[in-house]
């Protein structure tokens, strides 16, 4: 007879096995997973690895690119615009080594830089539309005429433009009463500085646009008051480029603003120029320019190519 004692020992038998056989298999399963996780992590770094080397090359091929074009620059652009005048406009937050190394640029394409107008933030609160509005009509020219329906910024840009650029180059290498006044009432007003001699007509303007949107109330108002100022540029000389980094062709900036507007069928603009490439880019884009073409260039939203396609040769200039 199979007493009592006996079924005892065999539960206590059968709950060791299963004890064991749990403690066994947890074992194994942690072992597997464990193994998977070392196999993950190792194909991690691994990857991790190959990325860093690859921003390296990456890093290294830019600065190798960029040396080159810094390199090649003066000969890519020489007599590009032989006979031509360039005038500089810094926008408020704009960066100043953009504007030196395009001003050097320039020259080397052959073009006399009639000097800067740095556009104070003062010009584009929204307190000052109706003092901006007020001044504009009363500077305006005799030869400036007011866009249908134009606001206080759009005055303001034909009246300074009427003082800065010409489409005449026998008008050019010299100032006049009005454009004089003009400059000296803005400047009296707190809404432009000026070096050089920025009043003497350049045939060509170049607009470098702030290296960050405009974060605040109203950003979208300055982008367009500016926008108003390179559209009467273009409408008065030669030709105006829009240039400024990558940034200023994301969402608020103003590339990308301008790019938006009606504007971009006039006015060129270029999202590179903190690069050496991007400013050989932009004294093409002031070259098609002359030739009666615009164009957006760069790597941003809207572009139609990094440069102008076809580019254009040497002695083209319209």
């Amino acid at each position: 007879m199979i007493d009592f004692r006996y079924h005892l020992v065999s539960i206590v038998a059968i709950f060791l096995a299963l004890a064991l056989g749990i403690v066994l298999g947890s074992t194994t399963l942690s072992n597997s997973v464990s193994d998977t996780l070392r196999q993950q992590a190792s194909s991690a770094a691994k990857t991790a690895q190959q990325a860093r080397l690859d921003q390296r090359r990456i890093e290294r091929q830019l600065r190798g690119e960029e040396q080159f074009a810094a390199g090649l620059a003066p000969q890519l652009v020489a007599d590009r615009l032989k006979g031509q005048s360039l005038v500089l406009i810094e926008t408020p937050g704009a960066g100043n080594d953009s504007i030196e190394q395009l001003s050097e640029l320039a020259k080397n394409a052959g073009a006399t830089v009639t000097g800067r107008v740095v556009v104070q933030k003062k010009l584009l609160d929204d307190d000052q539309r109706d003092t901006v509005d007020e001044l504009a009509s009363q500077l305006k020219g005799d030869g400036v005429e007011f866009p249908a329906d134009a606001d206080a910024y759009a005055k303001a840009g034909a009246v300074l433009a009427g003082a800065l650029v010409t489409k005449d180059g026998a008008k050019t290498g010299r100032e006049d009463a009005s454009g004089g006044a003009v400059l000296n009432g803005f400047k009296q007003a707190g809404y432009v500085t000026t070096s050089g001699k920025p009043g003497q007509h350049a045939t060509l303007a170049v607009m470098v646009a702030p290296s960050a949107a405009y974060a605040y109330d109203g950003g979208g108002e300055d982008n367009k008051a500016l926008i108003s100022l390179a559209a009467a540029l273009d409408a008065a000389d030669r030709g105006t480029v829009v240039g400024g980094p990558a940034t200023s062709a994301q969402e608020g900036g103003l590339i990308a603003a301008l790019r938006d507007s009606d504007a971009k069928d006039e006015v060129s603009t270029v999202d590179t120029v903190d690069t050496s490439s991007g400013q050989i880019v932009t004294i093409l884009a002031l070259q098609t320019e002359m030739g009666g073409k615009s164009g957006q260039y760069g790597t941003g939203a809207g572009v139609s190519g990094y440069l102008p396609s076809p580019a254009p040769t040497v002695g083209k200039n319209g």
